[in-house]
């Protein structure tokens, strides 16, 4: 794991986890259709005190959708946006302030399907000067982070139970503090952390 700060290192971590491949995990036990509709998240890391930090926001409960849930900041492709990458760094900005010029993008992982038939990419970035994160407050309440080493931890990813339709399914979820990430959130940052654990000695 990273004790100190290191760019480059990091850079280069996050790089090799993304092409760690991964075995069927079985993230999601409900039949889940191949996303339709293109999106991105970007999954940023940045240096704090005592270690590397991801970020992650708390919607607003005025939300139609996912109301005060814990989330990467994207959404969906719009027709300006030329990749993945560029629709995770225009969806921070207008989410939380976030200048695409402060993130150096590493990678991109393999597409998250979600059960309400989005086909997420999730872009990794890290961040490469001070900013000040200014949530918008039409879907933002908080940003806040969460240690790397936390989220890279396989260990602390719970495993949960449930029903919908008819259907038996389960999802994860990661708790820090009084922060409790779930969901598609909780499974991006799971094969993360599962990538980590499955890198060659």
């Amino acid at each position: 794991m990273l004790h100190a700060r290191g760019e480059e290192e990091l850079a280069a971590l996050l790089a090799r986890l993304s092409r760690v491949p991964l075995a069927d995990d079985a993230e999601g036990l409900l039949p889940r259709d191949v996303g339709s509709k293109p999106a991105a998240v970007l999954i940023l890391v940045l240096w704090q005190p005592d270690g590397w930090h991801v970020v992650l926001t708390r919607r607003t409960a005025h939300l139609r959708s996912h109301a005060g849930q814990i989330s990467f900041p994207g959404g969906r492709l719009e027709e300006e946006d030329a990749n993945a990458a560029m629709a995770a760094l225009r969806e921070a900005e207008e989410e939380i302030g976030l200048p695409a010029s402060a993130v150096r993008v590493v990678a991109q992982m393999g597409q998250y399907q979600t059960i309400t038939g989005y086909a997420v990419t999730p872009v990794l970035g890290v961040l490469t000067q001070p900013v000040v994160f200014r949530p918008s407050p039409d879907e933002v309440d908080e940003v806040f982070t969460l240690p790397l080493s936390l989220a890279l931890d396989a260990r602390q990813y719970e495993r949960h139970h449930y029903e919908r339709d008819g259907y038996r399914g389960h999802y994860y979820s990661l708790t820090h503090g009084e922060y409790y990430v779930w969901g598609a959130t909780a499974a991006m940052l799971r094969r993360l952390a599962l990538a980590h654990d499955h890198q060659p000695a």
